[in-house]
């Protein structure tokens, strides 16, 4: 089984993270942050990945490090999965509309950290959800599961639906990627031999 545990703590956050890469889609987040729950019960519906998820963070300061760390420890868990990604696809892409949003993405698991950021979010805040965080949760992911990681917006004026489209996006993405190609069970996706 293609699967992780992260357990992260600092002075601002304590995680604990489960994730298996080849589950059915079921979760239980709690990280403290409304609108990131959301975010992440349907990442993991549309990756079909099974999350289970707590974050005591310093919320009362502001979600700032509460989203990071859990993009920071979501990072490592599907670094861990991956292992040394033999007979993985390696690479995905999505094009996913969301009501008027369009949001493309695209992911190769190279060993690079790389995001290219295209999200346009028109509001500074959905709900009490600073939206400037939405670029920190992608950073602190690719940062630390070693991806290249495109996100771009094609069209949309709703920062509720370029968000969700986006996560929705990139689970399928990372999905696809993250698949195990069955010409290649064996072997790594790469001339290097090495990702």
């Amino acid at each position: 089984m293609r699967s992780a545990k992260i357990a992260r703590k600092t002075g601002e956050t304590d995680i604990s993270l489960e994730l298996n890469l080849d589950g059915t889609g079921k979760s239980s987040i709690d990280t403290g942050c409304g609108f990131l729950n959301h975010m992440l019960t349907l990442f993991a519906k549309h990756g079909r990945f099974d999350i289970v998820l707590t974050c005591k963070g310093d919320t009362d300061v502001d979600d700032h490090h509460t989203v990071e760390d859990i993009g920071i420890a979501l990072g490592c868990a599907f670094d861990e999965a991956l292992g040394e990604k033999r007979g993985i696809v390696r690479y995905g892409n999505t094009i996913l509309p969301m009501d008027e949003a369009l949001i493309l993405s695209a992911v190769d698991f190279s060993g690079r950290s790389y995001l290219a950021y295209g999200l346009e979010i028109p509001t500074q805040k959905v709900g009490t959800f600073d939206t400037e965080l939405v670029q920190e949760f992608w950073l602190g992911f690719v940062r630390n599961s070693k991806c290249t990681l495109h996100i771009k917006q094609l069209a949309g004026t709703n920062s509720h639906h370029i968000i969700e489209g986006a996560f929705k996006s990139v689970a399928r993405t990372l999905k696809q990627a993250s698949s195990i190609d069955v010409c290649f069970a064996d072997e790594i996706p790469s001339t290097k031999g090495v990702l």
